[in-house]
C-alpha cells in the first residue's frame, strides 16, 4: 500500500503537465481547424486566426510551473497532498484548454464573416483563460502548505 501512495505522489507531480498538455493539444487543434476553415473563406487577415488559435497552449505552460512547484521528495506524508493538488489542477487546466479551444473556434467562425467583431468575440476565450489562471495561482498557494 505504501508503494501505491508513493506512486500516486509521483503521478501528482507530473499530472499538471500531462493533463494540461493534453487539453492544450485538443484546444489548439479545435481552434486551428477553425482557423484553417476561415482561411478558405476569407481573403485576408489570416494572421489573427492563426495567432489566436494558440491561446489554449497557455495551460500546458501553467502546468509546467505547477509541476516545478510540486517537485520534491515524495514521502508517505506528502504524497496525498501532491497527488490531490497535481491531479485536480491538471484536470482543471485540461478542461479549461479544451473549452478555450471551442471558444476560440467560435470567435474565428464569427469573425470570418464580420471582422469587426473579432476583438469582442475573443472575450469568452479570455474569461476561460482567467479560470485557468485562478487554478494556477491557488495551486501554487496551496502547494506551499505541503510538507517537504
Amino acid at each position: 500500500m505504501e508503494q501505491i501512495i508513493i506512486m500516486l505522489g509521483w503521478a501528482g507531480i507530473f499530472a499538471p503537465v500531462a493533463l494540461g498538455a493534453m487539453g492544450s493539444t485538443i484546444g489548439c487543434t479545435r481552434a486551428g481547424q477553425a482557423a484553417c476553415g476561415a482561411m478558405l473563406d476569407t481573403e485576408s487577415g489570416y494572421g489573427k486566426f492563426v495567432g489566436v488559435s494558440a491561446m489554449p497552449s497557455t495551460q500546458a505552460v501553467l502546468g509546467i510551473v505547477v509541476m516545478f512547484t510540486l517537485n520534491r521528495e515524495v514521502t508517505l506524508e506528502n504524497a496525498p497532498g501532491i497527488f490531490g493538488i497535481g491531479f485536480l489542477s491538471g484536470l482543471a487546466l485540461m478542461v479549461s484548454a479544451m473549452y478555450q479551444g471551442s471558444a476560440v473556434a467560435a470567435a474565428i467562425h464569427a469573425s470570418k464573416n464580420r471582422p469587426e467583431v473579432f476583438g469582442l468575440s475573443i472575450a469568452p476565450a479570455a474569461i476561460v483563460e482567467g479560470f485557468a489562471v485562478f487554478v494556477f495561482v491557488f495551486a501554487l498557494v496551496v502547494s506551499g502548505a505541503i510538507p517537504e
